[in-house]
């Protein structure tokens, strides 16, 4: 991928276009641009302030996706269950999950729960602790009133309090922490990626979460709970409680599964508003057009909800980077106020106002809220709640902690973590036949039916996995001033309206040999990870990846317009991608209306061929011509330069040196991706479209046998469909870079459009 442009050299590139021609006329048809700065760094601003207004405005838009009856129990239950089923979805969790052959991740073996396995200590005050499989067991002395299963932070092991062990049998599981001692690549390449990050990104991809990860193992221990009642002919309640990111889990837990019959959530509840300043394995795809905190809760309604406010463990962010391992993605733990968690709770408490009994949703606080978990109160309320008002009462004093040996506790951690690992790892390496699954109803019979029955598939792809905002736009109200004038073309920067807030911006390159009335092909020249547009169309800027291929194209009589794409900034533009996911967007659902109104306002223009637009990008503009041609239908070719692989190894194997899972492009993993649109599949959206691949055989994104495997399904298809033509890879001998030599040919082959040189 492209590197980060010097300062020095970003300003000099502004300040020379925004000084040039001071006197130029801007392009007929359009009003003079004035704006002036950095229009790259304004239009990222800009896209964050579109999604801070729709991340706002989403608390209320959620009621839109609700259908709660209030008329009893029973209908409440059946009302919430189509929500209960999509937060299923988002968080991983699969009707009929893809099973390893080896039946892992097994998580805890509690096949016999009345007998002790392993390690047994008898601990002072009238409870036995087990360590068995992938966590404790804690049994006390007396009849259990109620079988517990305890979520400690992820940092914590598998604490318990252990005035809880007392009077309840507990279960304690292990969950992956934040430490980042495992998170290697290739076995080699290290990262001071969590645990939880690692196990996240690999996941994403593949359409589960380290969340409902940890969720299938309490559903597995609730069912040998229940199980192990049965045996004993002994019915009790099962609780749930959680602190930290054991809250997480426990809130969603009871959420997803009606089982469990009461919840204590210690340290998580929040409004979740600044769900993406949190860290990224929290990120959950589309949660807040349908779910805050309060939503959750009013899926474990009817059934009882206690939230201890207090102190949440303190992350200021992942591990520091040292000795070599990097790639880990921003995020922070901050306790909210006392108020806030209230508010929250008030309005879980209100979205189930009618239900009668009405639901129990407490708020139990720890001194101010910010004191630590685990409080008395805050247990004595479970216990008073599950023994029906009958139970034992205790004070700080013996909120004391139960934990697992550090031996055992590391050991039994890293069979968890390198079982999820691989699971995932046979999760991606199964997705090409699961894929193959999803696409059966595609009909390549004949070009009709394959544009037919492929519409389906660009509905799906927009909606599941771009994300798509109503495509409101904006008039496109354009802006220009000339900013070039060379002997052979003109050149104007233009600034288009998309959304409110959101621009799109580029240069466009004007041959000056055009006839009146004539009209000529456009190519649509993209630039790469933090690139610009002058990195494509200024002729004083000579990047030796881009070899100025915009002005190339213009000096050989083609309109060429390079848009500048939201992609720059490092973390700044990172974080769109964390803003947009919870709102069921991603980078690209600014992007593709960008280019919708750039290919629409190009189309307008009298010297441009509205149906020879045509696409061509590198690096992460490659990324984009797999992505935006397949959804913006008027682009008529599509050139993947410096980008085109197997896309889901790429983003998820742990093996392979060149794969993302280790770096810092913690925003290229897309949610449930692997199952649905490799780039074979992406591609297929194109079709019949031409589309070419440029590659570079020393190119460090991906080895030549990827590119070739991967693209071998593009050209089967379009030899299926009886258009071979229409569709070409080039192989060259260089790095990542614009060859433009069988892409030059193919462009001027496919828009018909022979150049002066006679190609």
């Amino acid at each position: 991928m492209l590197g980060t442009r010097l300062l020095a050299i970003e300003l000099l590139v502004c300040l020379t276009f925004a000084g040039a021609l001071p006197a130029a006329e801007p392009l007929a048809g359009t009003a003079p641009l004035t704006v002036e700065g950095d229009l790259a760094a304004q239009m990222v601003d800009g896209c964050h302030k579109f999604l801070d207004r729709l991340t706002a405005e989403s608390v209320e838009s959620r009621a839109r996706h609700w259908r709660r009856d209030l008329s009893s129990h029973e209908a409440y239950l059946r009302s919430i269950e189509p929500n209960r089923q999509r937060l299923r979805r988002i968080l991983g969790l699969r009707e009929q999950p893809l099973r390893h052959p080896l039946g892992i991740p097994k998580g805890m073996d509690l096949a016999s729960l009345e007998e002790a396995r392993g390690a047994t200590q008898q601990a002072a005050g009238g409870f036995e602790t087990r360590q068995v499989d992938g966590g404790l067991i804690l049994v006390p002395a007396g009849e259990p009133m109620a079988d517990v299963i305890a979520l400690a932070d992820a940092e914590a092991g598998a604490g318990v309090p252990a005035w809880l062990a007392r009077h309840c049998r507990v279960v304690a599981p292990i969950l992956i922490n934040r430490s980042d001692e495992l998170s290697l690549v290739g076995g080699e390449r290290r990262t001071n990626q969590p645990h939880r990050e690692f196990v996240y990104r690999q996941a994403y991809e593949m359409g589960r979460h380290i969340i409902g990860y940890e969720i299938d193992l309490v559903s597995q221990i609730v069912t040998q709970l229940l199980e192990a009642q049965q045996r004993s002919g002994q019915r009790r309640p099962i609780a749930i409680y959680g602190y930290g990111e054991g809250g997480l889990v426990a809130l969603y837990a009871a959420a997803v599964d009606p089982r469990i019959d009461l919840a204590l959530v210690s340290g998580y509840f929040d409004d979740r508003q600044q769900l993406w300043r949190e860290p990224i394995y929290r990120n959950v795809w589309g949660l807040l057009t349908e779910f805050g905190d309060a939503e959750i809760a009013s899926l474990i309604a009817p059934r009882p909800l206690l939230i201890e406010a207090c102190a949440f463990p303190p992350v200021a962010g992942p591990p520091q980077p040292a000795d070599g391992k990097r790639g880990a993605a921003p995020g922070r733990l901050e306790t909210p106020s006392l108020q806030t968690v209230q508010k929250e709770a008030a309005r879980a408490r209100q979205l189930t106002k009618g239900l009668t009994p009405p639901p129990v949703v407490e708020v139990v606080a720890s001194g101010d809220g910010a004191g630590p978990s685990g409080s008395a109160g805050a247990i004595n309320r479970l216990l008073e709640l599950v023994g029906s008002g009958d139970a034992p009462v205790a004070s700080d004093a013996d909120t004391a902690v139960v934990r697992p040996e550090e031996g055992f506790y590391r050991r039994e951690h890293a069979r968890r973590f390198q079982e999820l690992v691989e699971y995932t790892q046979f999760l991606m390496r199964e997705s090409e036949y699961v894929r193959r699954e999803f696409w059966n109803r595609a009909d390549a019979s004949s070009l009709e039916n394959w544009q037919k029955s492929t519409e389906w598939y660009r509905n799906y792809f927009s909606q599941e996995v771009i994300g798509e905002f109503a495509d409101q736009r904006l008039p496109p109200r354009p802006r220009s001033r000339q900013v070039e004038d060379q002997p052979k073309y003109r050149g104007y920067e233009v600034l288009l309206d998309v959304f409110p807030d959101v621009f799109a911006y580029g240069i466009l390159l004007v041959p000056k040999d055009i006839r009146p009335g004539e009209r000529r092909p456009v190519v649509v020249c993209q630039h790469g990870l933090e690139g610009r547009p002058q990195d494509v169309a200024d002729p004083r800027v000579n990047n030796p990846a881009y070899h100025q291929f915009a002005c190339q194209l213009a000096e050989r009589g083609y309109i060429t317009y390079a848009p500048q794409n939201p992609y720059i900034g490092e973390d700044r533009f990172r974080s769109l991608q964390r803003k947009a996911n919870p709102l069921r967007k991603s980078l690209f659902s600014i992007i593709v209306p960008q280019h919708r109104q750039a290919v629409d306002w190009l189309a307008s223009l009298p010297m441009v061929d509205g149906e020879r637009i045509a696409f061509y990008g590198l690096s992460y503009g490659g990324k984009t011509a797999m992505r935006v041609p397949a959804l913006v239908e008027k682009y008529c070719l599509s050139i993947c330069s410096a980008d085109f692989n197997e896309w889901i190894w790429k983003n998820v194997s742990n093996r392979a040196k060149y794969s993302y899972l280790g770096t810092g492009e913690y925003e290229m993993v897309e949610f449930d991706l692997g199952n649905t649109f490799n780039y074979a599949e992406m591609a297929a959206l194109i079709a019949p479209r031409p589309f070419m691949v440029e590659r570079g055989h020393d190119d460090g994104v991906a080895p030549d046998e990827w590119v070739a495997y991967e693209y071998a399904k593009v050209r089967r298809l379009y030899a299926a469909l009886k258009i071979p033509d229409r569709t070409t890879i080039e192989f060259f001998d260089g790095p990542h870079t614009i060859h433009g030599v069988g892409t030059f040919e193919f462009l001027g082959r496919q828009l018909m459009f022979p150049n002066a040189d006679g190609r």
